[in-house]
């Protein structure tokens, strides 16, 4: 299942990757790509776009496309 593992005790799902990872990564690095922050997460790429997408409709973050790749960084 795609981003979340199930605990073998209590049967119950957790986050594989918490967005917490993702904002963390930023935090250290600054702005960076889509790869990058996948790499730094431990993440395939798809999945960092997922919850970076997820972030940016929070507000926490935002995207500028640069010829075909997405800069991402913290909101100010």
């Amino acid at each position: 299942m795609g981003g979340k593992s199930r605990d073998e005790d209590s049967g119950e799902f957790t986050e594989t990757y918490p967005l917490e990872d993702f904002l963390a990564s930023l935090e250290e690095i600054g702005p960076a790509g889509t790869t990058d922050i996948a790499d730094r997460v431990g993440c395939d790429r798809r999945t960092a776009y997922i919850k970076l997408q997820s972030l940016e409709e929070e507000g926490v973050v935002q995207s500028q496309k640069i010829g075909n790749a997405l800069l991402w960084q913290l909101t100010d």
